[in-house]
């Protein structure tokens, strides 16, 4: 007796190459078309009406891929479903679903872009971004913000918790927020599985107490000269961009972010409160030291960046700039640490009032002190201190230095 299904095998399909169908049995049918392309249909008759639902192109669906979906049809049309409008139902819920979600990486980039021009400078943008990359996208970058829950965010959090809690806690607040959006959004509902107060507070200790805040290291004021030596023998933007944030004072960040516009004056570099912690404009007398290293940065510019990074429309990377002052012997210091020294150098080897050195580190010093200060007789007392720090720094240890330092008091 001929069969009546599964009648198709590899070989008789391979071999199929007459326009039509060619059946299988129970309503499955290799569908050749004059241009040779094959695909599998399935037919069926509801309500007295014969249809035609396609399976898929052969050989994306095999023979036994076929045989399975239209198994699930058969059983359809049984209970007196179409399964063609099935299909429509459960496509149109899928979509429906991906329509009304969104991966976390791709929430927290939208909420990034909608914010970052609120965020005070390049630096607060670039943390946020690349905390979220280095702790939370590796975790739950791929996942549903709707799926994300308790569990997923302690996945997040348990290994960097106890090992650098202010980073953590940080990666905390900024998936909070993105999953905020996400609600409003309309991307997920319930709870936000990464509040603190009265849920995760439950779960980690709070970061400040995790352990003392450990201050940056910092170059000793002796040995500053020789580091500063060994950095102006360095080659590279890096190692210029280490000297200007030595010789100024300033975050490393200020000093990357800084562009030409912001040299106007020759003398004076003026920086805008978006770009200071402060929140307040600052404004950098430029020592000779100070300008001899802008005149050395002009070399690598292409565009109005003073300090470029190696890749274009980039700013240079802190942790390069990091690497110049390590290879130039400052062992475990930090760039932020070089503002300790030039404090501890103009309270221990100056006779500057405090006042002038807290305003050159743009630290407040109180409103009627301040004001005082910003008067003519301020920027003078700036100048001679950091033209001192400038000498101080750029003289080798047991040579003479001139004695600005203790004449401006």
């Amino acid at each position: 007796m001929a069969r009546t299904h599964e009648r198709l095998s590899a070989l008789s399909i391979s071999r199929a190459t007459k326009p039509g169908y060619h059946a299988d049995g129970a309503g499955l049918y290799l569908q050749v078309t004059e241009a040779k392309a094959k695909s599998w249909i399935f037919r069926f008759a509801m309500a007295g009406k014969r249809r035609e639902m396609g399976l898929g192109p052969f050989p994306a669906v095999s023979l036994a891929m076929a045989r399975l979906e239209a198994g699930k049809a058969r059983g359809l049309v049984k209970l007196g479903q179409d399964p063609i409008e099935v299909r429509k139902v459960e496509q149109a819920r899928q979509q429906l679903e991906a329509a009304s979600s969104i991966l976390f990486e791709k929430a927290a980039e939208q909420f990034i872009l909608a914010h970052e021009g609120t965020w005070k400078n390049a630096t607060h943008r670039r943390g946020w971004r690349n905390s979220l990359k280095t702790h939370a996208y590796p975790k739950i970058g791929n996942l549903s913000v709707g799926a994300i829950g308790t569990p997923e965010i302690t996945r997040v959090l348990d290994p960097i918790w106890h090992k650098v809690p202010i980073t953590a806690s940080r990666v905390r607040e900024r998936i909070e927020r993105i999953l905020d959006w996400s609600k409003v959004r309309g991307y997920r509902t319930g709870e936000n599985p990464a509040r603190w107060r009265g849920h995760l507070d439950a779960v980690f200790p709070a970061a400040a107490k995790v352990r003392k805040v450990e201050h940056l290291a910092a170059v000793s004021i002796d040995d500053m000269p020789a580091v500063y030596a060994r950095l102006c023998e360095g080659k590279g933007v890096e190692a210029l961009a280490a000297r200007f944030t030595i010789l100024t004072a300033v975050r490393i960040s200020v000093t990357t972010d800084a562009t030409d516009p912001e040299f106007t004056n020759p003398d004076v570099w003026s920086i805008s409160a978006d770009r200071m912690k402060s929140d307040r404009d600052h404004n950098v007398p430029l020592s000779r030291e100070a300008k001899e290293v802008l005149r050395l940065a002009r070399e690598y510019q292409t565009d109005e960046r003073v300090f470029p990074g190696y890749r274009a429309g980039r700013p240079l990377s802190d942790t390069s700039v990091l690497k110049a002052l390590r290879a130039a012997g400052a062992g475990t210091a930090t760039m932020h640490g070089c503002r300790s020294t030039f404090r501890d150098w103009a309270a221990e080897r100056t006779s500057f009032p405090s006042e002038v050195a807290e305003m050159a580190l743009a630290h407040a010093i109180g409103d009627k002190t301040e004001a005082a200060y910003r008067r003519g007789e301020l920027l003078k007392k700036r100048t001679a201190l950091m033209e001192a720090w400038a000498q101080f720094v750029s003289t080798p240890r047991g040579a003479k230095v001139v004695a600005l330092a203790r004449q401006a008091g």
